[in-house]
């Protein structure tokens, strides 16, 4: 491309930089505060755009009217994030942060069917801004003018950001928030409306962010998760809770993109480089990059070692006999399941979503639970061994007993190369990599046509003829009870118990000996080979692949999942995804809005049992055995007077 086409870009660069800012920053502002991860922060960006919409329909035929109707947008999204935080999250403050996010995304399910009822499944195009529908030739090419306007805006709503924040009572409460809340609790200020109005704040910049876009694009349902994603990626980049860091980021995404579309595909030693299929993952890589060298980014601050990568938990307890009783019974109704598919045809196809459910929940689990690792981008490792085991039976030529036992090995290279660079993070930072990772290996995936199939996938991957009617039923249920029996062996192994006390305290644990990084990177590559497998199961149960098993979506199914039966448990994620499945598959007979109604049930789940559902009834029974040993106690000391 030449010079003038690259100015224009450049430009368009800058305008897109705005748009994001708008979105980061508010992100950025409540997490800074609450320590909140608002995954519902890109349905107040759709919402923006929506209402935006329905108001300048009957406002906005001139200039005044237009922008008006845009703050007027942006103001009812802020007063809707306010409710959320008064009605929702002040409920949940102290639940653990993950059970946060599980809320959060219960709001994602319900706005998303709301916009779905009140504007209906159609993209909506808003109209032009009034005096600024024309374009101004730059270089022989054209920029409209509306973009030349938010060029401008994002500066500006910086600059009043950095006046609030810097030059008022509030915004120093707000400061002083971030670095300590404890501390400005003791000092009588009242936490809770400031917490209220910086989500307003936030919510209301999310809400002007789509509201801009009128001119635009479209409104879509697809927007708040499209979004979500950058806003991530731009908070991560720039440093939690900075500002200044949220623009600058705002400015290096949105121009690599640009750049990237600017460059084309170009011509290196005889190598034709495709660099315009890089602005779907551009961002992922450079936040990797970041995060690699720069762990609290561009902007952020280092903070001091943590003696906790993740809460305390009560000592995990060998299973009873009691429990062993459960767990085989439960493993003979999954065995006598398909003697019922007479009366009831669908339910091995059920079942069988569940079993492969409930391993991939467990391999995340495993990561998270006894490890201490969050991820979001767990869908990388069981995307990898569904494709690795599909093209090695259909590329390679290979039988499926070969195919299934290489596919989860695919999967362990993978997070053995991720993990390594995962593993030096922790938090929020250590699960913001493991999605970068998880959208690169969906980006390879989705463009390579050529041998991946690309959007299409890989189909014709059947299990063999000796597994035939139920067989491979009985063969995929066999296989996850083996391998939950493993799963359980090494977790009350000597090396469970180093995972378990690098997770507690990292500085006890290195005081003993224990190398915490090898540790960790082996529980990361154990629980990657658990989800490969997983996914080999899956495509030889389905028959075909595509690029969904690797996206954020499918990441967030295994999020949902794990913490829907409790972290506290090692029965907590087959809890869990058995209780997803089923609501899920309810629900979605039951009405086209089946995402709000799984959302409802999903936030009743958190607000009832904030420490999962298996969770609370360990808590429960662990109560209950501790009031007979008092009484027992008691009673002895009775005898004994």
């Amino acid at each position: 491309m030449d010079l003038s086409g690259i100015v224009v870009q450049f430009l368009n660069g800058l305008a897109e930089a705005s748009s994001l800012f708008l979105v980061a920053s508010g992100l950025s502002l409540i997490f800074g505060v609450t320590r909140i991860v608002n995954f519902a922060h890109g349905s107040l960006y759709m919402l923006g755009i929506y209402i935006a919409y329905s108001i300048v329909q009957h406002f906005g035929h001139n200039a005044l009217g237009f922008w008006t109707s845009l703050i007027a947008a942006a103001l009812l999204v802020g007063a809707l994030g306010a409710l959320i935080e008064v009605i929702l999250l002040r409920r949940i403050y102290r639940a653990p942060e993950l059970f946060q996010l599980l809320a959060t995304f219960a709001l994602v399910l319900i706005f998303n069917d709301a916009a779905h009822y009140i504007w209906g499944p159609e993209d909506l195009l808003g109209p032009l801004a009034p005096g600024l529908d024309g374009s101004v030739q730059i270089f022989g090419r054209y920029l409209p003018k509306y973009d030349i306007v938010l060029i401008f805006l994002g500066p500006a709503v910086l600059a009043c950001l950095w006046l609030l924040l810097t030059r008022t009572r509030w915004g120093t409460m707000v400061r002083a928030a971030t670095q300590d809340r404890e501390m400005l609790g003791a000092l009588g200020v009242n936490q809770a409306w400031l917490f209220t109005g910086v989500f307003a704040l936030g919510a209301f910049l999310a809400g002007l962010g789509g509201a801009v876009q009128i001119p635009r694009m479209p409104a879509n349902l697809t927007m708040d998760l499209s979004i979500i994603g950058d806003a991530f990626v731009i908070v991560v980049v720039g440093g939690m809770g900075s500002i200044p860091g949220a623009y600058v980021a705002s400015l290096i995404i949105a121009e690599l993109k640009a750049l990237c579309i600017a460059l084309g595909t170009v011509d290196i030693l005889g190598f034709s480089m495709p660099f315009h299929k890089l602005t779907l993952v551009v961002e992922f890589i450079f936040m990797a990059i970041v995060l690699v060298f720069r762990p609290w980014g561009l902007f952020g601050k280092l903070q001091g070692v943590s003696r906790n990568s993740a809460p305390i938990e009560s000592p995990l307890r060998r299973p009873t006999l009691g429990f062993k009783t459960l767990a085989a019974a439960v493993f003979l109704v999954f065995v006598g399941v398909p003697l019922l598919s007479g009366s009831w045809p669908y339910l091995p196809v059920l079942a069988l979503d569940i079993i492969l459910a409930a391993l991939f929940a467990l391999s995340l689990h495993f990561m998270m639970g006894p490890g201490g690792m969050y991820s979001f981008g767990h869908a990388a490792y069981f995307g990898l061994g569904a494709y690795g085991a599909a093209l090695l039976f259909k590329a390679a030529g290979l039988s499926m007993g070969w195919a299934m036992a290489l596919g989860p090995l695919v999967a362990g290279v993978g997070a053995v190369v991720f993990g390594w660079f995962c593993v030096r993070l922790s938090g929020v930072y250590l699960a913001m990599l493991t999605l970068a990772f998880a959208q690169i290996v969906w980006s390879v995936v989705f463009q390579w046509d050529a041998f991946t199939g690309g959007s299409n996938g890989v189909i014709g991957i059947w299990p063999s003829s000796w597994f035939e009617g139920n067989g491979y039923y009985y063969f995929a249920l066999a296989v996850v009870a083996a391998s939950i029996f493993l799963v359980w062996r090494i977790v009350f192994s000597p090396f469970g118990y180093a995972m378990r006390a690098s997770r507690d305290s990292t500085l006890r644990a290195y005081a003993l000996g224990i190398d915490v990084k090898s540790v960790q990177w082996i529980a990361f590559i154990i629980s990657g080979l658990f989800a490969g497998l997983a996914g080999a199961l899956f495509v030889f149960s389905k028959g075909s692949v595509s690029p969904d098993v690797i996206s954020v979506s499918k990441s967030v199914d295994g999020l949902v999942m794990v913490l829907l039966g409790g972290l506290q448990t090692l029965v907590g994620p087959l809890v869990g995804a058995a209780t997803f499945k089923l609501l899920q598959d309810h629900f979605m007979s039951l009405t086209t809005y089946w995402h709000a109604l799984f959302g409802g049930v999903i936030l009743l789940l958190v607000l009832a049992f904030p420490q999962g559902i298996a969770g609370y009834f360990k808590e429960l029974f662990e109560s209950r055995r501790l009031r007979r040993h008092r009484v027992t106690e008691q009673e002895k000391l009775h005898e004994l007077a």
